[in-house]
């Protein structure tokens, strides 16, 4: 955790209510870090159910292996998360860690080594020492407690500099229940088909089946449209959990993912990853602006998406954005390096409502010192039509300073 906390952190934290069937605790194990928990333990009811996406990296971590492996089974008692060490390329170590963690987890709730989920964050490469923690595990299963999720929350920071938290509400049928979220990451991040880590909970009864469903849908344009330097992580682990306890309230239970039902739960359930996917991007490494680019006017929804990321993971772009530099010609570079359709002559730029660009040369009315003022605010919108289509999509992103190359060239040592 760095000890200077972003500018674009939250000025308050939501107060997070108990979800009915969860329990937390944490402990400092001393993985990595010193004077600070490092390791989360949640446990769940009996019937709580799961869902996952896992990261699509060559190179996953070895709890990534063993979420990948439990999550068919639809079914979870406990999981447990350190940060400090991402036991990623640490081979038969790896994998020697994950069994014994998970054997001690399940020892301790009382369930098969199926309904065990796992998570490590941190450096690559060195090997994780389970005895480091997998002693605690029974006393924090035990001392488990429903209020405690910002405690989670900070629990799994590396690099980050403030929790990730968020609550929502939605009706099912005539009930309402309650969906949590937390989150960390500050760097390498560029998810594909998940996140850094992610832990939802809910109380609504919710198949395993259905729960995939909504959050495969869910994370295309919430987290896998986030990027805050182009790379994607060995560990990306989003798992979402359903305890069902909201059932005894009359909350009928969902087994068909096209239940009308679900509709205010989806959406719910989407704002939730929406707000936690950007509050990672705020926390970018060294991160002053946040900066949403919309790309509209392209062939097709999927083309607008890579246009949209190809400025967002730019260099230059990101560097101009730390400076406060309108340099718009950096996002036409970026347009036309994305291998996608793209007419120069019809071609539009916008940085907020300033418009700099409109068909292939200079707007006639573009300001210098109105788009300037512009640059300094801390939320920066960039939009481009490309005036071919309908295609449309939104990624958010972060500048790219000087801090982030100091954190990421001693991360390890």
């Amino acid at each position: 955790m760095s000890a200077t906390v972003s500018p674009l952190a939250p000025r308050q934290y939501p107060d997070m209510p108990a979800i009915e069937g969860v329990r937390i605790a944490t402990a400092e194990a001393g993985i990595k870090y010193r004077n600070r928990t490092d390791l989360l333990v949640m446990t769940f009811d009996a019937g709580t159910e799961v869902a996952g996406v896992l990261t699509r990296s060559q190179c996953p971590s070895a709890p990534v292996d063993y979420c990948r492996r439990n999550l068919p089974g639809g079914s979870a008692r406990v999981l447990v998360v350190n940060s400090g060490n991402a036991n990623a390329f640490t081979g038969r170590k790896g994998r020697e860690s994950t069994d014994i963690t998970g054997k001690a987890a399940a020892d301790a709730t009382g369930c098969l080594p199926a309904e065990v989920f796992l998570a490590s964050t941190g450096v690559i490469g060195e090997p994780l020492d389970a005895g480091r923690f997998s002693h605690l595990l029974a006393g924090l299963v035990r001392a488990g407690r429903p209020d405690r999720w910002k405690d989670a929350a900070l629990a799994i920071m590396t690099t980050d500099t403030y929790p990730k938290l968020c609550t929502v509400t939605a009706r099912l049928g005539d009930t309402v229940v309650t969906i949590n979220g937390i989150a960390k990451g500050s760097g390498m991040i560029a998810p594909d088909m998940a996140t850094m880590l992610s832990f939802v909970a809910t109380d609504a009864p919710i198949a395993a089946p259905v729960l995939q469903g909504l959050l495969s849908a869910g994370v295309g344009k919430t987290f896998n449209s986030i990027t805050v330097d182009g790379d994607t992580s060995t560990s990306d682990t989003l798992l979402f959990f359903a305890t069902g306890a909201a059932a005894a309230r009359g909350a009928p239970r969902i087994e068909d993912a096209d239940d009308r039902r679900l509709a205010g739960f989806r959406r719910a359930l989407n704002r939730l990853l929406q707000s936690l996917a950007r509050q990672v991007v705020r926390d970018g490494e060294g991160a002053r602006k946040e900066v949403e680019i919309t790309v509209e006017g392209a062939r097709s929804a999927r083309s607008a998406r890579k246009i949209a990321l190809s400025i967002a993971n730019s260099p230059l772009v990101k560097t101009a954005l730390a400076g406060e530099d309108a340099n718009w010609g950096r996002v036409v570079m970026a347009v036309g390096k994305a291998g996608e359709p793209a007419d120069r002559d019809r071609l539009s730029i916008w940085f907020g409502d300033n418009r700099l660009a409109f068909q292939g040369e200079r707007d006639p009315a573009y300001s210098e010192a109105e788009t300037s003022a512009y640059m300094k605010r801390e939320r920066i919108g960039i939009r481009v039509d490309i005036g071919l289509g309908r295609g449309k999509a939104t990624v958010w992103t972060c500048d790219l300073t000087k801090e982030y190359v100091a954190i990421n060239g001693d991360y390890r040592s």
